[in-house]
């Protein structure tokens, strides 16, 4: 068994405009029965790396900071493009304190995560001496989401993004949550060789997997129990299901 003593670092990412969720408001500043979603983020971040958190915000930066400072004590790292989620994480990276060994990257519009889940995924990664480790599950409608690509022994290959996919691709039902445990030195290196040449033009998070694959670094895929934990949050009906979804695990508690 491997040392999971010391805590990793968590980037969360939250620059995003949302603009399918039909309002002026921030995407993560929208409410999961009564409080912004970002903040459900949040608390579960510091559970887990105290106070070595950083927010990436964009899109209404002022007021997300405003908001989330209300509530918690991390850091801010501000994204002045949106260039894509491989982007985001680099403009947080130099906020990680130096001697972080590992990052914990989450998204600000997927609020229903668990620590224990998040747990489970940092000790599969450090015990299993990867560089890069990821959270998937298996849905019924894999549409919209990105594709898990296995080789042989079911070895990770790389992450399909859905405007990039091909038919056969989209078949797959084992999707990518866009959450990751990653190395930090092989965040660092990996993310220099990120470029846009896909589709959205954009810097893609999940092209290190397949860099990863290329320069034969161990990387491995925890797939989740449970899907609720991993919703998106995305339009206004998305945002009913996670206040359906809590209200439940609300009442399951009791």
């Amino acid at each position: 068994m491997a040392n999971t003593d010391r805590k990793p670092a968590v980037i969360i990412l939250a620059a995003g405009q949302g603009t399918r969720m039909k309002s002026p408001k921030a995407k993560v500043l929208h409410e999961i029965l009564g409080k912004p979603m970002v903040l459900y983020v949040v608390e579960t971040a510091q559970k887990i790396a105290g106070q070595n958190v950083v927010l990436v915000i964009g899109s209404q930066a002022e007021k997300v900071r405003s908001v989330v400072s209300e509530n918690a004590d991390i850091i801010f790292a501000v994204q002045e493009e949106q260039l894509g989620t491989g982007h985001a994480v680099s403009c947080a990276f130099p906020h990680l304190s130096d001697n972080t060994k590992e990052v914990i990257i989450l998204c600000g519009d997927v609020p229903l995560i668990t620590y224990g889940t998040l747990m489970r995924l940092f000790e599969d990664h450090v015990n299993g001496k990867r560089d890069i480790s990821l959270l998937a599950v298996e849905v019924d409608n894999p549409e919209g989401y990105g594709r898990i690509l296995f080789g042989e022994n079911r070895r990770l290959l790389g992450i399909a993004e859905e405007a990039d996919a091909s038919t056969e691709q989209k078949r797959i039902k084992i999707i990518n949550t866009g959450i990751y445990c990653v190395r930090k030195a092989f965040l660092f290196d990996s993310l220099k060789q990120v470029n846009s040449e896909n589709v959205q033009g954009e810097f893609y998070l999940t092209d290190i997997v397949e860099i990863g694959y290329r320069e034969g670094r161990v990387a491995g895929v925890m797939v989740g129990d449970d899907w609720e934990e991993t919703v998106g949050v995305n339009n206004p009906q998305d945002l009913i299901q996670a206040e359906n979804i809590l209200r439940n695990r609300i009442r399951n508690r009791s």
